[in-house]
């Protein structure tokens, strides 16, 4: 956790009961199962903050509303919204919703990770950053930014990751 709070006290929603998928009616067990809006979702909600002890559900940074899922061509784009707009920590939710998706998700899928229009002072770099695979890449290869995204995708008490 940071110790200057840069939102000191951020709203906290009550978490959505998780649905039950259903299980698909295909018998053949290598068929690629389809991904949909509700999975990225289950793959994201419980990420905590890197700022506090709340998930980025339940301080509405992503919401179900905000994932598009193109099963077909196999993209998929998330947009998060920080809490406060000077939000310093917005790259690094950035850079853990891109890990957990990297983590999670057949190589095929080109994800897009993007801070919702308007909702922080520098969107357009951060945008930026988020989507460079270079700078991803040399993100990922500082020790000290990656145990800080595995802290944050680490599950928790309460939390299942």
């Amino acid at each position: 956790m940071v110790s200057d709070l840069i939102n000191a006290n951020p709203v906290v929603y009550e978490k959505k009961e998780r649905r039950v998928r259903s299980t698909p009616s295909c018998l053949d067990e290598y068929a690629a199962e389809p991904i949909d809006q509700l999975e990225i979702f289950d793959h994201l909600r419980d990420i905590k903050d890197p700022e506090h002890p709340y998930s980025l559900e339940e301080l509405k940074v992503i919401t179900e509303d905000a994932i598009e899922v193109d099963d077909s061509n196999s993209y998929v784009r998330v947009t998060f919204t920080p809490t406060v707009e000077h939000c310093s920590m917005a790259t690094i939710i950035g850079l853990c919703l891109r890990v957990k998706l990297m983590r999670s998700l057949p190589t095929r899928y080109k994800v897009d990770i993007r801070i919702a229009p308007g909702s922080h002072a520098t969107e357009a770099a951060v945008n930026k950053q988020l989507n460079d695979k270079e700078r991803v890449a040399a993100a990922l290869e500082n020790p000290n930014l990656v145990d800080m995204v595995d802290e944050c995708l680490a599950p928790t008490n309460g939390l299942a990751g």
